[in-house]
């Protein structure tokens, strides 16, 4: 870690410290923090429900949340086959890079019903190849755009408010998204503010936190769900919850970036936003092992281009070559539908799956170039040698993209992630597998690999071999 990634661990330490004299709170040593992206506590089912050691026990209290976390991520990949490349292609000689994000969560309870929740992240480093050139990347917390700034900002700041249906109350899990140690069994739930729509969308307790688990873009997140974000990941919008004691469904309303991968978010809910819907089904299909079936769609409002428009403009010699963004402003519409599974073996084993599709017609414009995927692992705890809070797995995913889609790169158009200049099409498969470790308190240190086949879809290209090293703090 550099002198600036210190000095701002430093700083974090020096604000709850503060924080927690002017509250006058007492510590609590076994309230241990359960993840840095953690789902809501009906999702956490599996080995990812045990609780974990922290550097910094927390507060005692629920009307305040203060926590933090570091993630340190080292990743190289030695030379593959590349007989040509293009502008968005992977680099095919060996190299090596590495990223860090902090996270300061905090948290003010105001009522039993209603409290406010605010985080402040620094990101730093850089991707392989600055993320370009493949559509499953390797590091889901390298930020795209290697131009934005370091200074820390703002990720999170919502508003949420919790309406009780029913009388009966059951114990939560206080979570930095969720500080009620006691919620309703029947219950409306509002968001509002600036979120991450992955932090409540598509979560899935063995592959959803790069922290602990997988690595790559496509294996945490369902990676035809081109959900709404900016560059860093998060936008301004509101989510309404329903939960009951097996079904939940959960809708969110979202702004979406002005340009494809855009930093700047578009207010104008007319013209540009996104509505996803997700409805999640509880089992028990095992004796005392409750499965999870989501079900997710979403719909894009946004000025998109056209894959079949963009290679017909090309072929008339409108374009020197194949041109997403030439067009002139307009409302297209993007969906897709999505589906994620766990099931529990026992108390320390599970499996998990992900399908997704979207129309690939228009352009991938918030996450990744995905028009579908199909995603089958494997996650468990250290419980059975006796390390409860070590964590295990293996997963293999592949995605793919739409003949309009395929073509547009074959004759030479970019994405924003993609284009070697030619392609020879062919799924990107990739196999991940990972080990995290708990070493001393807080500290969790963890090796995986990845092996890529046709990278960027491209059977001419790779395959591409990835090993990694993570180091992730715990406050």
């Amino acid at each position: 870690m550099n002198r600036r990634s210190l000095a701002h661990c430093g700083a974090i330490v020096l604000a709850w410290t503060f924080v927690v004299s002017l509250a006058g709170a007492p510590l609590f040593a076994q309230d241990p923090y359960p993840q840095e992206v953690p789902s809501p506590p009906e999702a956490e089912t599996g080995p990812a429900t045990d609780s974990i050691p922290v550097f910094l026990p927390h507060l005692s209290t629920d009307r305040l949340w203060i926590s933090g976390q570091v993630n340190i991520v080292s990743q190289w990949h030695p030379t593959f086959t590349s007989p040509y490349s293009g502008v968005n292609s992977l680099s095919a000689p060996a190299q090596d890079a590495s990223s860090r994000v902090l996270t300061l969560y905090t948290g003010l309870r105001l009522t039993k019903s209603m409290e406010l929740l605010c985080d402040v992240q620094e990101t730093g480093g850089h991707g392989l190849g600055e993320a370009l050139g493949l559509a499953g990347f390797t590091n889901l917390d390298v930020v795209r755009n290697p131009s934005l700034g370091k200074a820390p900002y703002v990720a999170r700041l919502m508003w949420h408010q919790v309406f009780a249906l029913s009388h009966r109350q059951s114990d939560s899990a206080r979570t930095p998204f969720s500080l009620f140690s006691k919620l309703p069994d029947r219950r409306l739930e509002l968001r509002f503010g600036k979120f991450g729509v992955a932090d409540f969308f598509d979560l899935n307790t063995y592959g959803s936190d790069s922290n602990f688990q997988f690595m790559n873009w496509t294996v945490d997140n369902n990676g035809a769900y081109d959900y709404a974000a900016d560059t860093r990941g998060f936008t301004f919008g509101a989510i309404l919850e329903y939960h009951d004691r097996h079904l939940a469904l959960r809708f969110a309303e979202a702004l979406m970036p002005k340009v494809a991968n855009g930093i700047h978010l578009d207010a104008d809910l007319p013209r540009e936003r996104a509505e996803n819907l997700e409805v999640e089904l509880r089992g028990s299909f095992r004796k005392h092992q409750e499965g999870i079936l989501r079900l997710l769609s979403f719909v894009n409002h946004a000025n998109m281009g056209s894959y079949r428009e963009a290679v017909q403009n090309f072929e008339a010699g409108l374009t020197a070559r194949p041109d997403i963004t030439a067009h002139s402003f307009r409302t297209s519409i993007k969906y897709g539908l999505g589906a994620n599974f766990e099931q529990p073996v026992n108390d320390w084993f599970g499996i998990f799956g992900r399908w997704g599709w979207n129309e690939g017609r228009q352009e991938s414009y918030a996450y990744t170039e995905v028009d579908s995927t199909a995603e089958i692992g494997v996650g468990a705890s250290g419980r059975r040698w006796r390390r409860k809070f070590d964590r295990i797995g293996a997963v293999v995913v592949s995605n793919g993209i739409s003949r309009d889609h395929q073509k547009y790169l074959a004759l030479g158009g970019f994405g924003f992630l993609l284009g070697d200049g030619r392609l020879t099409y062919g799924r990107e498969t990739i196999e991940e597998a990972y080990y995290t470790m708990h070493l001393w308190r807080g500290a969790y240190p963890s090796i995986g690999v990845e092996h890529i086949s046709n990278p960027g879809y491209n059977r001419d290209r790779g395959p591409l071999v990835v090993p990694t090293a993570r180091l992730h703090l715990e406050f």
